[in-house]
């Protein structure tokens, strides 16, 4: 039978202090991972792009009619045609208002 040895415990004192650390390094932990996920969320455009991509597919096959505005989530989109001296061609724009972030593909016209 083995032997049992005697444990030095721990004051109350020790045990709260303890818990309080490990609250508190997950309350900052939480925090930062939580900000982390909004920033990533707020700045993540993929399907805005993969929605001007379609636009542009639809646009070149002729589905298209211009000019066409549209809202996706909080991103207002437009395809506009623009006509210029040096060449003419087709405008893909999303804007987000609140961040005031703009993302724009240009078809040239042949």
């Amino acid at each position: 039978m083995a032997v049992l040895k005697k444990l030095r415990a721990s004051t109350l004192m020790e045990t709260l202090m303890a818990t309080i650390l490990i609250v508190v390094i997950f309350m900052l932990s939480s925090m930062l991972l939580n900000s982390l996920l909004t920033n990533t969320n707020k700045h993540n455009d993929d399907m805005v792009r993969q929605e001007l991509l379609l636009l542009q597919y639809q646009y070149k096959n002729g589905v298209l009619h211009l000019p066409y505005y549209s809202d996706l989530e909080l991103w207002e989109i437009e395809v506009v045609k623009e006509e210029s001296n040096a060449m003419s061609g087709v405008l893909f724009v999303a804007l987000h208002p609140e961040t005031q972030k703009e993302i724009s593909y240009r078809i040239t016209d042949e």
